[in-house]
């Protein structure tokens, strides 16, 4: 399961539903939901 981290709970977070996106720039990055908040978490490189 990748993990980013929540700016919100100050911690780092399993990812949930995890989608790969790819930003302007050509780099691919994961994103998708903190499983105890809900806001929106990303990480940039692949998962």
């Amino acid at each position: 399961m990748p993990q980013a981290y929540c700016v919100k709970c100050r911690a780092t977070r399993d990812i949930q539903n995890p989608t790969q996106v790819t930003l302007k720039n050509g780099r691919p990055a994961t994103q998708g939901a903190c499983p105890v908040c809900g806001t929106r978490i990303f990480r940039i490189g692949k998962a």
